[in-house]
């Protein structure tokens, strides 16, 4: 545990770095151009960058050490914000805010890659828990790791913006390369008792009975993992499914907040709600998950889904605030649950493909819905609920005008979230993965139950 709180320490030096870069630049490029096609581009360039890369990671921390992975990605990021300031010093403002310059999309490139190097930190990090953490505490480690991502949201959120308006987005490279270079330093002084590593990983003589797997990228590893638990699969296709209708808060969260309060008590509700995050992560490294993660998995969704149905109803913003705070905190207690769920159900070794093949699967569905959600939102549901029969059949309980329309999307996601947990609930799936995953206290007592 002692060498686990130096790498959250270190981790949250390198995540508050990443975030904080990838919102300036997306913010300096926006108050810079007002052009919103570019600054989507961006946000769905590190989605997808995300997605894509998820396995290549996953593979990448299997094969290596874990301090050495994370060396490697804290030095390459520091590599990419380095060139991106070399970028920004030496070429003229005005023609690096041409969109057709060749500056400007290395620019936000070097800034993109430099910060989806996290992930990988991310991945290999909660392998560290299973390597440093005894089982009876991971449940609470992953917590901790909550309640750090927590606060580096926390910081980013509030700090961001500030920094890009009032000192410039110089300013916010130089702290990031100085922030970068002090957990890489940090990350040197950390000692991680791991056993050496296996030739088998590199030769491929895990990857099955057909053969050596690729070098870098074991998607095939992964599967067999997974498969080699039943119901592992399907846990996370439905966390992915959670995150496809997610995409619903990525796409209009911020225009239904708008049309409620100013641009300005809306990023300051945000600095408030994002603690959410926070008061999560420290409810799970207190009190710990209890003897069924995955039942917390789907109890945590009935309460987030249920929030999305009924936070809309009505036209608050008091209404919308408790309901994203609540959703907030479910945030980090349902997503350790999955880690816990996948660090005893995945052995050690294959564990960062495992991580690395989830986080591809649910980063790539988030996306999908945003990009969709926002034409369909214009064209059918703001139309239904301004002039068209919505007007008639609900309008005069649930409202009218384009807010309404955006409210009543965020209705039905919660509608269909609950259905879709509810029938993950009822599932054989759901059962299996229960009995295997519970902890040695749950299963005797679920022993003497079926006897």
């Amino acid at each position: 545990m002692p060498t686990f709180r130096k790498l959250l320490i270190n981790s949250l030096l390198s995540g508050v770095t990443s975030t904080f870069l990838w919102f300036a630049v997306t913010f300096w490029v926006y108050l810079e151009t007002r052009s919103v096609v570019t600054t989507s581009v961006i946000g769905g360039a590190f989605s997808a960058a995300s997605a894509v890369l998820g396995i290549v990671f996953g593979t990448f921390v299997d094969r290596h050490r874990k301090k050495t992975v994370m060396l490697f990605a804290t030095t390459a990021s520091l590599s990419c914000y380095s060139l991106a300031t070399v970028i920004y010093v030496l070429v003229d403002r005005d023609d690096l805010l041409e969109l057709t310059n060749v500056a400007f999309w290395l620019f936000v490139f070097a800034i993109l890659t430099g910060s989806v190097a996290g992930n990988m930190r991310s991945i290999a990090l909660s392998t560290c828990v299973t390597l440093l953490v005894a089982e009876n505490d991971r449940s609470r480690a992953n917590g901790m790791v909550g309640t750090v991502t927590g606060v580096s949201f926390a910081i980013t959120s509030v700090f961001s913006g500030l920094v890009v308006g009032r000192l410039g987005m110089g300013w916010a490279l130089g702290a990031a390369l100085v922030v970068t270079l002090s957990a890489a330093l940090h990350l040197l002084t950390i000692t991680i008792d791991e056993p050496a590593r296996r030739a088998r990983i590199r030769d491929g003589a895990d990857a099955g009975a057909n053969g050596p797997g690729p070098r870098w990228i074991d998607v095939r590893g992964a599967l067999e993992a997974i498969r080699e638990t039943p119901g592992l699969m399907a846990l996370i296709f439905f966390a992915a499914f959670n995150n496809l209708l997610g995409g619903v808060f990525m796409a209009l969260m911020d225009p239904y907040g708008l049309s409620l309060v100013s641009v300005e008590a809306w990023g300051l509700l945000w600095g408030v709600l994002s603690f959410g995050f926070i008061v999560g992560g420290l409810i799970v490294a207190r009190r710990g998950l209890g003897p069924n993660p995955l039942r917390l998995i789907i109890m945590g969704n009935l309460v987030n889904w249920t929030i999305c149905t009924a936070f809309t109803l009505r036209s608050s913003i008091l209404t919308l605030a408790l309901g994203m705070f609540v959703w907030l905190t479910m945030i980090p207690i349902i997503e350790a649950a999955e880690q816990t769920v996948l660090q005893r159900a995945v052995p050690f070794d294959r564990q960062g493909r495992v991580f690395g093949f989830a986080q591809t699967i649910e980063h790539a569905a988030m996306p999908l819905t945003a990009f969709l959600i926002g034409p369909i939102a214009e064209v059918v549901f703001i139309p239904f609920m301004t002039t068209g029969r919505g007007v008639d059949l609900i309008g005069g309980w649930f409202g009218t005008g384009p807010e309404r329309g955006l409210a009543l999307i965020f209705t039905i996601a919660g509608m269909i979230g609950l259905l879709a947990t509810a029938r993950a609930w009822t599932s054989h799936s759901y059962r299996t993965l229960s009995t295997i995953t519970a902890s040695p206290a749950q299963m005797t007592r679920a022993r003497s139950f079926d006897r």
